[in-house]
């Protein structure tokens, strides 16, 4: 009878509009798999949304499957579940409720909040009405828990078939609510002769306790929610008829907020990788780019990614095209569907550099020192680049602090020359370090010496606003940091820490050779972990050499007349911290003017970071040395106002130029 009513119709788990959703890239996780002859007994869906992927693979080996959402986990018991089902009697279940007369019911929950919203007014009660009997089907034990999932999962395919949405809840259409019937029906459940593990954990802490073979991991993208387009259907599993709120008729969600969406999802994806027990990890990770809607931005950047599986085992990367499926907020649809294929080393990790696709850097445009040197010249990068040639062989960025410049130049090879030897090395740290392995020596001296960690924590743990910070806080840890690299200056990741956490992340040094900085209002952010995994991207893709000497030292270099010499050395207008071991004068400054002329009698290019005016003062000698040479002076755009060595005031005017041989 029942074959009769329903017909050959049935549910398969594919059946849903989801963010996200892998159903149309299996045949290409297919092919990656036979093309590296990867063989499996045991295959783990960590972040399993839909559970296509997982289904894919249920009848090929052991399936492991996980997600944080109720509603999700309900389907995985329905369809993966291994106890026993009586699904003749859950098919006469399912035709009750789709012959139910509604008027001889009550309101209830569902109907009151969610009426002529997602669904009209007799859906929603008949929603209500169903899901009332399945709970108090199950509580008097005359379905079991699978049993409960299998009429569940019926139900919520069958709401979301018919709602007012465009396929997900953080909005119902403002429009009149189509006629729809909500007719469930009965789940196409196959057996599998595998064994299956269902979860609903966290997947950083599910891995702990897991082993397989093939770890497939398919983290969200971007700050997309989705416990919030999914609200509601979690709302119906979970079944605590809780408070709505807003025009979305949302229910709290808090607790299930994923990390993969937020600021620290770089980090959760390192702590991730590291903890993964695995012969091959998948990871499925759209190029969505970093323009646009900063909702559709990309949370991980590749070189993250790379960085961390790096470290884990040898890494291959597959390219598809792929149109998402989106809230109808985004019209990208020459995206790029990335499996990352990372075969895992038994023995020790694998160290040294990742260089990452050039197609998609960790950013876009001029990357950022991680070294926020003053007088860095990052602000002006659009306008002085512009100035230089096009056509380089070696760039050479002397006096190059941060390397701003040297990092962002357009050479076929790039020197940075810094006399301050502490400099150098902090560089060098960043460029020779593994990333992964860099943030990780961060963290250990943050947590050894108790330092903040906003980051993960927020300003609200540490009873602070954003706008004080967290001075006062770190201001004790700080200062040990600080008196154990004065002791052993050898320690140079603890002196990046300082710079993380000193007072506008500067550098400065005593008259001693001692860091001498106070705290600052800031720890270790989002910002500061995506300029230092940028520099050692991009310092790794070029070639870039870090170099300590003196600026009168360059005469002695192999220099030719392709090359080109950028300088920005300390100013003689205005004193900066850069500026206050061992000085700079008049002296350092007419033997800076020799060095260049003698460079332009050989015909190299050069050019001249330098203010001429200042607070009514003009640097004469530059002045003279530019007219008698005929250098050509060109004037930036540019002002001090946020600097804390110049004064704001109105008759500050300065003069930043560029002087050129050229």
């Amino acid at each position: 009878m029942n074959d009769a009513y329903f017909g050959n119709n049935a549910i398969s788990i594919s059946q849903r509009r989801y963010l996200g959703s892998k159903t149309k890239l299996l045949s290409f996780i297919d092919n990656i798999l036979q093309k590296e002859k990867i063989k499996f007994e045991s295959f783990a869906d960590i972040f399993a949304g839909t559970g296509t992927v997982a289904n894919h693979f249920y009848d090929n080996s052991k399936m492991i499957v996980n997600d944080i959402l109720e509603s999700n986990n309900y389907i995985y018991h329905a369809f993966f579940g291994k106890d026993e089902i009586r699904e003749e009697r859950l098919k006469d279940h399912l035709k009750f409720y789709n012959e139910l007369d509604i008027n001889k019911y009550s309101k209830n929950y569902f109907s009151e909040n969610f009426s002529n919203t997602y669904f009209d007014a007799k859906n929603a009660k008949k929603i209500g009405i169903i899901r009332d009997d399945i709970e108090k089907l199950f509580e008097k034990k005359i379905i079991s828990n699978r049993e409960k999932a299998y009429l569940l999962t019926s139900l919520m395919y069958a709401f979301d078939k018919i709602a007012n949405t465009v396929g997900h809840y953080d909005a119902y259409r403002k429009v009149e609510i189509p006629d729809r019937r909500l007719f469930l029906l009965p789940l196409a459940i196959r057996n599998s002769k595998y064994s299956s593990e269902i979860y609903k954990d966290d997947a950083n802490e599910l891995v702990k306790k897991i082993k397989a073979d093939v770890v497939y991991i398919d983290p969200p993208y971007n700050s997309r929610q989705y416990c919030d387009a999914y609200h509601l259907l979690e709302n119906v599993a979970v079944w605590k008829k809780e408070q709505v709120y807003g025009t979305a008729r949302k229910i709290g969600r808090s607790h299930l907020k994923s990390q993969y969406n937020m600021k620290t999802a770089g980090v959760a994806f390192c702590d991730l990788i590291n903890n993964i027990n695995a012969k091959y990890i998948l990871l499925s990770y759209n190029d969505m780019g970093t323009s646009g809607n900063i909702r559709s931005q990309s949370r991980i950047s590749d070189h993250e990614i790379l960085s961390a599986l790096k470290r884990k085992g040898e890494v291959k990367i597959f390219e598809t095209d792929f149109k998402q499926f989106t809230t109808g907020k985004s019209n990208k649809n020459d995206l790029k569907e990335r499996i990352f294929l990372c075969k895992v080393n038994t023995g020790s990790r694998t160290k040294g550099i990742v260089v990452s696709s050039k197609h998609n850097p960790v950013q876009k445009g001029f990357i950022k020192s991680p070294l926020n040197y003053t007088g860095g010249k990052h602000k002006l990068l659009p306008q002085i680049t512009k100035l230089f040639p096009k056509e380089i062989d070696t760039f050479y960025d002397v006096f190059s602090g941060g390397a701003n410049v040297g990092i962002n130049a357009n050479a076929n090879k790039v020197i940075c020359i810094e006399k301050n030897l502490y400099v150098v090395r902090l560089l060098k740290l960043i460029q020779e370090t593994n990333f992964e392995d860099m943030h990780q020596r961060i963290i250990d001296i943050i947590d050894k010496f108790g330092l903040s960690r906003s980051y993960i924590k927020g300003y609200g743990f540490y009873k602070v606003n954003s706008s004080d910070g967290l001075g006062q806080f770190n201001k004790e840890a700080f200062l040990r940091v600080r008196d154990e690299f004065n002791k052993d200056k050898t320690k140079i990741d603890l002196l990046l820490t300082l710079i993380l956490y000193s007072f506008n992340n500067q550098i400065r040094f005593n008259s001693n050779g001692d860091f001498n900085l106070p705290v600052g209002k800031r720890d270790y952010n989002g910002n500061s972990r995506k300029n230092i995994a940028a520099f050692n991207q991009l310092s790794n893709e070029k070639k870039i050499i870090f170099k300590s000497c003196d600026f009168r030292e360059i005469l002695g270099l192999d220099i030719a007349q392709n090359d080109f010499v950028y300088l920005d050395p300390p100013y003689l207008l205005g004193l900066a911290s850069y500026n206050e071991l061992n000085g700079w004068n008049e002296k350092d400054e007419i033997e800076l003017y020799l060095v260049l002329s003698k460079l332009n009698k050989k015909n190299v290019r050069f050019a001249l970071s330098n203010v001429l005016e200042h607070k009514g003062a003009t640097n004469k000698i530059m002045q003279k040395w530019a007219d008698s040479e005929n250098f050509k002076v060109n004037r930036l755009n540019y002002n001090y106002k946020n600097s804390n060595y110049h004064s704001t005031a109105k008759s500050n005017n300065t003069v930043e130029v560029l002087i050129t041989n050229y």
